[in-house]
């Protein structure tokens, strides 16, 4: 894992973190953010995702990225949408969740070099 810190004037408003991530044939990754209420809209959390996916693609020489959330959080939807991931399909009961196993919607992004 490598997590990610959102600093704003010395302080810490959000975070960005690449997990799961997997080398040999797969090449994989999954991200994950949040941020500050008081810094939402401002597209901060989109840029850092983008930084991040091209760093995985140009460094990691990573495949394939993912971005999971919950069918609700519009939010992350449109963060996600911005930074250029397109939405996969769905996952049923994919992760326990305030006392439950919850829904998410799963968004990818490819390495744009292993396009054929």
């Amino acid at each position: 894992m490598l997590p990610f810190a959102l600093e704003y004037q010395g302080e810490l408003i959000g975070q960005v973190t690449l997990g799961s991530i997997t080398f040999g044939a797969m090449r994989s990754a999954h991200i994950g953010y949040w941020i500050d209420q008081t810094f939402t809209g401002q597209g901060l959390t989109t840029r850092a995702v983008q930084i991040l996916a091209d760093h995985c693609f140009s460094v990691l020489q990573l495949h394939r990225l993912e971005i999971n959330m919950r069918p609700e959080n519009l939010a992350s939807q449109r963060v996600a949408i911005k930074a250029g991931f397109i939405l996969e399909g769905s996952r049923n009961s994919y992760i326990h969740i305030d006392g439950g196993w919850r829904d998410h919607l799963t968004f990818v992004r490819f390495n744009p070099a292993d396009e054929i």
